[in-house]
This record gives C-alpha cells, sequence and structure tokens, in this order.
C-alpha cells in the first residue's frame, strides 16, 4: 500500500526558529533533513552570524538587546506574520516557556512546536509544580512563593537554611542565589528579581530548602497529542558554576536500574497528569537512594545531544514529527541505553575569575581531529560572542562504549579543539573531565567548590617556548619576504660578529625575552629567559622545515627543536590602538592552544596603573553606583553593580579607604578594563593588613 499522509495530520512547510546562535542552527538542520523550509529571526549584532546565514530566510528585529529583540514577543509575532510560518520552534530559553507567546502563536494558527500553552502555563510556574508533583506522590523540597509586601525572613525561616532563592519563570542559573543566612537574603532576594526580569521578563521569585552535595538528575520525556508517553532515560547535570551546568552524562554513574525506574515512573506519571505532548524534561535531585521533585522544564533541555547519542533518537525531530500529529511509533521496552554519552559547554568565561563572563571576538575555531565527537555550535573564525546574551561558545559530545573512554576522548577533543582570541573555560572543563574523583563517578553538586579542578591549563617551559620560537621563525621568515632591499640574502646573514636578534613576550604573569641567531648551516640556535635579566644563553638548536602561510596573518610552522619534531599553527592578531611592535599571538599545536602578548619597546601607562584603581573585570553596564567622592567605606562595601550577558556581578572594596574618584554612573557602558572607582587605602588599614 501507498505510503499516504493521514488526513489528520499538518505537515510543516516553514518552521520559524524564535531563537538564535547554537539551538537556531541545531533545529534548522534536523529542519533541513526533513524538507522543511527554515526561517531565521536576529538581533543587529547577529546580523552576520552563522544561523542567520544558514537560514532559508531572516528577519530582522532592529534591536540590540534581548529585551528588544528575542524577548520582544510582539517584534516576533510580527516576524512570524511576515514570514509565513506556520509552525515555530521556540529553542530554548528566550520565550520558549512563556505561555502568551505559545498561545499567541496558536490563535495565530500556526503550529507550536512544544507542549500546550496550559502544560506550560502549570509548569512555568514552579510552585504549582510542586503542588502538581505533591499529589503525584513524588517528594519535593520545601518552598515558599516571595509575594511582595511579605516578610522575606519568615519565609526563609519557615523553610529553613540554607536556603536558594530562585526564578519561578526561568531556568539556566539566572535568578538564583545561595542564601546561608538573614544578613544576605535581602541583596540576594533584589539581585534575582532583577536578573530574573531581564532574562525572562517575569520577575516572580520563591525560595527553596539548598542542598549543597547532591546529585542534579533528569528525565527526558516524549509524548504525543494521542496520550502515549515514554522516558528516555536520565541525563546527570551536577557539575554546575553559577547554578549552571557545564558537564552533563548519560546515563548518570549513580543511578541503579531500581532508581532509574523509579524516577522513570514519576516523571510520566507527572506528564500524564498535565496531558503532556512533545518533549520535556523532569529533574529531580538524587541523595542516595532517595530524590526530590525539583522543575520541569517544557522545552527542548540543552543538553539533549546526550540523550540522543545513546538512545539514537534525533530529539528535534521528534518534536517536529509530534508537532505535525504523528504518534510516537514505539514504545518504553522498544528504547535501550547504547554506550555512555558526556557533553562539555564552552562557554567565553574566566574560569580564575570566579567564572566572570568574557566576551569577545573568536579569533580561530576548528574542530579537532584527534576523535570522533559532535559540535554544536553557533560560532566561526571572526564570530563575536556579545555580552548582551548568553556566553556559551559550544557544546562538545562524544559518544562511547564506556563512561571511562568517553571521559578519556572528551578531554583529548577539547584540547586540541582550537579556540583563539577570547578567554574561555577549555580547559578547566578538560581538568574536571581528568580528574580522579569524576572519573570515579564522585560527582555531586558541589564538585567544583570541592575538588577545585585547575582553572588554566599548565604550560611546560619546552611548549612555551616552542611556540616563541615558531612566532620568531614566522616573524624571520616574514621579514625576508617583505625585505625591500637586499631580498635575496638568506635571513640572519651577517658579514660581521653581531648579537642575536631578541623579541620579548608577556605570557600570563611572566616577561620574558627570546634570542636568536641563524647558524651558518643554515640551524637557528635558541634561548629564552627573563626579560630583566638581558639576552638568554643560545642553548638551544632549531631545524626550519616550512612556514607555509594560510591566510593573511596564519602561518603554519614545521620545525624541530633539539631533534623534537613538531607543528604548529601561528596567528598574529593585531590590537586595536596598540603600537606598531605590540600584538597578540595565538599558537596552536598538538597539546593545546597558548596565547601571549608581545611587549612594545616601552610602558605605556593604563588605567589599572593608578593608586587604588579598581576596573573593570568584564565589559558591561552599570546597574548601580553605591558610593560618592569623599565616602568613606570599609574592606568588602558594596561600590558598584557591573552587568553582563545578564548576570550580575558586585565590586567591592578591597579595603578600608575613601573614595576619591567616581568616574561612571548607573547606565554607562564600561569597557574591560575601564577604571570605575578609585580609592585613596587609609593608613590604618595598611598597618592592619600588613599585621595579617
Amino acid at each position: 500500500m501507498a505510503d499516504v499522509t493521514p488526513i489528520s495530520l499538518q505537515p510543516i512547510r516553514r518552521l520559524l526558529i524564535a531563537n538564535r546562535g547554537e539551538i537556531a542552527r541545531r533545529v534548522m538542520r534536523s529542519a533541513r533533513e526533513m524538507g522543511i523550509y527554515t526561517i531565521a529571526i536576529y538581533a543587529n549584532g547577529d546580523a552576520t552570524a552563522p544561523f542567520v546565514q544558514e537560514a532559508d530566510e531572516a528577519i530582522a528585529l532592529d534591536g540590540d538587546s534581548s529585551a528588544d529583540t528575542y524577548l520582544n514577543l510582539t517584534k516576533v509575532l510580527e516576524a512570524c506574520e511576515r514570514s509565513g510560518a506556520d509552525a515555530v520552534h521556540p529553542g530554548y530559553g528566550f520565550l520558549s516557556e512563556n505561555t502568551e507567546f505559545a498561545t499567541a502563536v496558536e490563535a495565530a494558527g500556526m503550529i507550536w512546536v512544544g507542549p500546550s500553552p496550559d502544560a506550560i502555563a502549570q509548569m512555568g510556574d514552579k510552585l504549582s509544580a510542586k503542588a502538581l508533583m505533591t499529589d503525584a506522590g513524588v517528594p519535593t523540597l520545601p518552598a515558599k512563593e516571595l509575594r511582595a509586601g511579605e516578610d522575606f525572613a519568615v519565609a526563609a525561616l519557615e523553610v529553613g537554611y540554607p536556603v536558594l532563592v530562585k526564578a519561578s519563570a526561568g531556568g539556566g542559573g539566572r535568578g538564583m542565589r545561595i542564601v546561608r543566612g538573614a544578613d544576605d537574603l535581602a541583596d540576594a532576594v533584589a539581585s534575582a528579581k532583577r536578573e530574573a526580569g531581564a532574562s525572562f521578563g517575569d520577575d516572580t521569585l520563591f525560595i527553596e530548602r539548598w542542598l549543597s552535595a547532591a546529585r542534579h538528575v533528569e528525565i527526558q520525556i516524549l509524548g504525543d497529542n494521542h496520550g502515549q508517553l515514554v522516558h528516555c532515560f536520565e541525563r546527570e547535570c551536577s557539575i554546575q558554576r553559577r547554578h549552571q551546568k557545564v558537564i552533563e552524562e548519560a546515563p548518570s554513574p549513580a543511578v541503579t536500574p531500581a532508581i532509574r525506574a523509579a524516577m522513570g515512573a514519576a516523571a510520566v506519571a507527572a506528564a500524564q497528569k498535565l496531558g503532556y505532548r512533545s518533549a520535556g524534561t523532569v529533574e529531580f535531585l538524587l541523595d542516595g537512594d532517595e530524590f526530590w521533585f525539583l522543575e520541569v522544564n517544557t522545552r527542548l533541555q540543552v543538553e539533549h545531544p546526550i540523550t540522543e547519542e545513546i538512545t539514537g533518537l534525533d530529539l528535534v525531530r521528534e518534536q517536529l514529527r509530534l508537532a505535525e500529529g504523528e504518534e510516537l511509533g514505539y514504545v518504553q521496552a522498544d528504547l535501550a541505553i547504547n554506550g555512555h554519552a558526556i557533553e562539555a559547554r564552552i562557554y567565553a568565561e574566566d574560569p580564575a575569575n570566579d567564572f566572570l563572563p568574557a566576551p569577545g571576538k573568536v579569533a580561530v575555531w576548528a574542530e579537532s581531529t584527534s576523535g570522533a565527537a559532535r559540535y554544536d555550535t553557533g560560532v566561526v573564525s571572526g564570530s563575536a560572542v556579545s555580552q548582551e546574551f548568553d556566553p556559551m561558545i559550544a557544546k562538545v559530545i562524544v559518544h562511547a562504549p564506556s563512561r571511562r573512554e568517553a571521559a578519556a576522548r572528551l578531554a583529548r577533543v577539547l584540547e586540541t579543539t582550537r579556540i583563539q582570541g577570547l578567554t574561555h573555560n577549555r580547559d578547566f572543563l578538560v581538568a574536571c573531565l581528568r580528574a580522579p574523583e569524576f572519573l570515579s563517578g564522585d560527582t555531586t553538586t558541589d564538585f567544583i567548590e570541592r575538588v577545585k579542578p585547575a582553572a588554566n591549563r599548565i604550560v611546560s617551559i619546552d611548549e612555551r617556548n616552542a611556540a616563541f620560537t615558531a612566532v620568531a621563525m614566522v616573524a624571520q621568515h616574514e621579514r625576508r619576504l617583505n625585505a625591500k632591499v637586499l631580498s635575496t640574502i638568506n635571513s640572519g646573514w651577517r658579514n660581521s660578529v653581531m648579537p642575536p636578534q631578541r623579541s620579548q613576550f608577556g605570557f600570563r604573569d611572566e616577561e620574558l625575552r627570546l634570542a636568536y641567531a641563524k647558524n651558518r648551516d643554515g640551524t637557528f640556535s635558541t634561548g629564552v629567559g627573563e626579560l630583566v635579566n638581558g639576552d638568554p644563553s643560545l642553548d638551544s638548536r632549531v631545524q626550519l622545515y616550512s612556514v607555509n602561510q594560510e591566510s593573511s596573518e596564519a602561518h603554519s610552522v614545521e620545525l624541530a627543536i633539539d631533534g623534537r619534531r613538531q607543528t604548529l599553527s601561528v596567528v598574529r592578531v593585531a590590537q586595536p590602538g596598540a603600537q606598531e611592535d605590540e600584538a597578540r599571538w595565538l599558537v596552536h599545536s598538538a597539546r593545546g592552544d597558548i596565547e601571549f602578548t608581545q611587549l612594545p619597546r616601552f610602558h605605556r601607562k593604563g588605567a589599572g596603573d593608578a593608586e587604588g584603581a579598581l576596573v573593570a573585570p568584564m565589559p558591561g553596564k552599570v546597574l548601580a553606583v553605591e558610593v560618592a567622592v569623599g565616602d568613606q567605606v570599609e574592606k568588602g562595601q558594596l561600590l558598584l553593580i557591573l552587568e553582563a550577558m545578564k548576570m550580575e556581578h558586585r565590586i567591592t572594596a578591597p579595603t578600608k579607604g575613601t573614595i576619591v574618584a567616581v568616574h561612571v554612573q548607573s547606565a554607562d557602558q564600561a569597557d574591560n578594563g575601564q577604571l570605575l572607582i578609585e580609592i585613596h587605602n587609609d593608613i590604618d588599614s595598611k598597618n592592619e593588613d600588613s599585621a595579617t
């Protein structure tokens, strides 16, 4: 019999993705494979982003911030109407769990790729979700909504410290603060309220009992319009910073078959009570054999790829065909776990600086060739990670027969992935994956605080010197190519004994000098030492095999240092406003990335050189200035609040002193390193500091 489409189905032909970046590209990939026309929407800063260029059509939202674009319900609905879309996929974040948006999409005659607006409404209010789960017999943690006019301190005492202040409408770590005592409650509530409003357009908060050393385990569910429901097993997402996940895996090393069955049954029971359709996630805290309900996410999760890897399902494809009206076509017994999958999220952030966002330009992005891996990313070389949006660069996913092999392969894939030009957490992720505690499955939610994985990769002296040498070889090669006189003379030729050539570099906290001289046999003698000690001994011998130009600023260098042969990629990045002899050098080898700065001949005074200077640790908007010139401040006192990527950072006084200058005001946009406030340290405080 011919394969015909049942009359009850509504095939999707034109799909608008109401999102951006990595998830927009991910949805487009499955939609294209299903023969669906894809439509993107974009903010001004995303005009040249890969997801915009790859869509069949893209519509500008005419704005810069989330509030003016992806969270602007009116603009997004107008784009839906203009595009002629017959379906909308919301991705995750932004309007993905907004009941009003889902209702408006369906009212306009379009297909909403997600659960019903009623289910979103019930689960969007996390307190209502807790009540529903209690009715279903699932244990929940004590919680209480923070209503305007109520005494928050009384509510916190009823729940019991420590508590978690939490946005009712959101996720992804935004609008969440741990509070361990009453003194910190008011500030935490005010900060979480601002963050929730900026991220989700809803600043409703509640407080919940906080468990510091449990596991975060979630169950993926799928349901169709015909009442059929299944769960697709669990994911463990316990390794988090700022309540945002950074490493996820499936299955969980702590979940036994009995726990899996109980959690799965609880998740399906909750979904049945909701009449749930599409993909969703029921999240739990697990401690030993006991688990407690956290929330239901009525959307696709960021970490959905690891479930896809162990089940063989394409969850976006499932969402689309279920939205068209198809039946699931399989039952729980048809699903099985195959192997182990781990996902790591690469963020533009600084693990050495409390994981603060570090927006900037991705000078070089290149996927690893060291092992099979899946990359879900929204960037290419030259892309900008904007301070207006989430700092995620990419998700890297590995699937292997065993957990140990998956962890080892993912660590190697990460360290050989080329990410240069901005600060990121890649090396921190590698340290997590290789930690003995991770390999043994000891991955509770306090993992980062307890294990303290290294923020930066340890670079050996040999690796550092090889990078400097590769840069010197590129530089001398380029000078020969560009020579306007005596261009036929070999590099390094002299008609008398001359001192070696020199280059000066800043690497992390070091200032170093590379000296080199060319020998008569064509090799080079090189040496690296501290800048203050003059010329180092030329104690290494370098054989240069080739320097190949890959682009105007990129070269591939093959050389042997003391017989150790290797190939390195070198990129020179000019610094805006820098002197002619300054540059950033980005070097990549089989051991990873190294970045350093070529130092100018003379020091130029910067903003941070002022005595008692406090500079912006990241680009951001000044939300509030709490002090004025002449104010006396105590060590640790709040001076101002800076916001970047919808996360708040509190600038506090490093010591007791007097405010002598305030260089910004509320609503100003501060650049990274910009001088914010100057404090004159009081003599008494200096004596106090020296005594301690």
